[in-house]
């Protein structure tokens, strides 16, 4: 129903009984499919008034993808890495086009954080803002929304507390100021390479240094 548009964005959903009739289904069905769709962002029980389809914004409806990527071993994690690859560069791309001196000055602002900061975790938080700062200028929310469901599952690894972690954080940075470059300089070819090469270098990092998770006592 929902689907087809039938049932569109805002309307309340028919009541359990008429639903169970006219789908053939036994309450109890009906039910878990109601939890399933709430649990990710389809529908929307409201107490005492009933249930209703979400406003079905896309990001919304991808961002509940973190219900099962979080789930993913290393091997199923680095496939998705091709994809990350793809995108990032995208987003990239277009934040060098659409770039202001204000976005230029919050990514060399959050560098020179990452750069400063000895703690792992800070600097994880880091990278993540600095990569959700490209997304947000890249223009597309919900493009946004699935890099930082990937990038939340990926930084569950933390290579940069390895005995190699100075070394690659150093490395990372790097990347990290090029990228920013491309940026400044309204290069889209530039931003898109930086940002693949930088997806990339992760990607082999994970293969090289980090173990299947199995073997990191379920580091999930």
């Amino acid at each position: 129903m929902i689907g087809t548009g039938r049932l569109g964005p805002g309307e309340r959903i028919p009541p359990e009984g008429e639903l169970c009739e006219e789908l053939g289904v036994s309450r109890g069905s009906l039910r878990e499919a109601v939890r399933m769709l709430a649990a990710l962002g389809v529908i929307e029980p409201r107490h005492g008034s009933g249930t209703y389809v979400s406003q079905l914004r896309p990001q919304d409806v991808i961002g509940s993808l973190s219900l099962t990527l979080e789930l993913l071993p290393l091997s199923g994690l680095l496939e998705v890495y091709e994809i990350r690859r793809v995108l990032e560069a995208h987003v990239a791309a277009q934040a060098a086009a659409r770039s202001t001196p204000e976005t230029v000055d919050t990514l060399f602002s959050l560098i020179e954080d990452m750069e400063a900061t000895t703690d792992p975790a800070k600097a994880s938080e880091l990278d993540h803002r600095f990569h959700a700062e490209i997304a947000r200028v890249g223009g597309n929310p919900t493009l946004a929304t699935l890099l930082a469901v990937f990038r939340a599952r990926s930084r569950k690894y933390q290579v940069f507390t390895l005995p190699e972690g100075p070394e690659l954080r150093r490395k990372s940075d790097d990347d990290h100021r090029v990228l920013a470059t491309a940026i400044a300089d309204h290069d889209p070819v530039a931003a898109a390479g930086a940002a693949q090469a930088h997806v990339a270098q992760t990607e082999r990092w994970l293969r090289a240094f980090m173990p299947p998770v199995e073997e990191v006592g379920g580091a999930d």
